[in-house]
């Protein structure tokens, strides 16, 4: 049993690495084996910059535009899924394809199709420019709204008996998420919702052991770097619950005046920080002053998604 009194480091259960980040990666390592340097990454295959450097030394090109891949070169799309558009690119470019999109984008990607037919006018909740964004709302031409915050629902004008559905970004907080949920009903009391909440479960894990550790430390440090989604939402979602918190993505971005007169520290990672990132993080707090590490309790993830099929067969 912990002792109060005892300068601590208290671990967030879950955190880090969720299954599509783990896919994705293990999918570009993959292929670099398969089929040597270099091979072309469509975007930041995963939000962290730890993992992309890493990635980037052992032969991985990372671009923006497929037009910066050579005919007939070998292509990873990042874990947030593209659009049709460049789905189309690629195979007139004549590309070697890798899909990395998580699979729990895919199902979204999916649903947007399967309401567009159907004949929904279709609103997502989500952030302008993140690629998640940008690969589900160009999954079809037109009669896709997106919505940021709640002051956008006021904006929006459909006729009464127009057919609304709406999907989510999958990395949101789902307080965020919930407001703005709780306004569309309220304004369109008939609009239809996913079958299956579109936050995905590693999302919501690492929100509710924060959630846990908040009331137990006095700063919290989210290992992450700023373009992830889910890292950020991590670090506003402490802040909200009255902790001092701090993103960082290397250790020597840690100040030491961050813990002084500071007995527990909370240690959360995003879902695209490795955990060999986060230990020496954890190594430099040390450095500061003595501590005890403890693992807080949590819920043990054991999803797992296999790799592509033209990847492995």
């Amino acid at each position: 049993m912990s002792n109060p009194d005892n300068p601590e480091i208290l671990m967030a259960q879950p955190r880090g690495f969720c299954a599509g980040v783990d896919r994705a990666i293990n999918i570009v390592n993959e292929a670099l084996t398969r089929f040597g340097a270099p091979i072309y990454v469509r975007h930041e295959i995963v939000h962290n910059a730890y993992v992309v450097n890493e990635l980037r030394e052992k032969g991985a090109v990372f671009v923006e535009d497929l037009q910066e891949v050579p005919k007939g070169g070998i292509v990873v799309f990042s874990a947030h899924g593209v659009s049709q558009e460049v789905r189309k690119d690629a195979q007139a470019r004549g590309l070697q394809v890798y899909d990395a999109t998580c699979p729990l984008v895919t199902k979204v990607h999916l649903e947007v199709v399967k309401m567009s037919k159907e004949g929904f006018t279709i609103l997502m909740i989500g952030h302008a420019g993140h690629p998640e964004v940008e690969g589900t709302m160009g999954q079809v031409d037109g009669g896709l709204f997106l919505i940021e915050k709640v002051a956008d629902i006021d904006k929006l004008s459909f006729a009464n008996d127009e057919k609304i559905a709406f999907v989510t970004q999958t990395t949101l907080s789902i307080d965020e998420t919930k407001e703005i949920v709780e306004a569309l009903t309220k304004k369109f009391p008939s609009i239809v919702q996913p079958r299956k909440q579109d936050i995905c479960y590693a999302t919501q894990n690492r929100q509710d052991a924060v959630k846990f550790m908040a009331p137990q430390v006095e700063v919290v440090i989210v290992v992450g770097s700023a373009a992830s989604s889910n890292s950020n939402r991590l670090r506003e979602l402490s802040e909200k619950l009255g902790v001092p918190s701090y993103m960082v993505d290397a250790p020597e971005q840690l100040k030491p005046e961050w813990f002084v007169g500071k007995k527990r520290i909370g240690l959360t990672a995003g879902a695209s920080a490795p955990e060999s990132l986060a230990q020496s993080i954890v190594a430099r707090i040390l450095e500061f002053g003595p501590r005890q590490v403890r693992a807080l309790d949590g819920v043990v993830e054991d999803v797992t998604f296999s790799l592509p099929k033209n990847l492995v067969g």
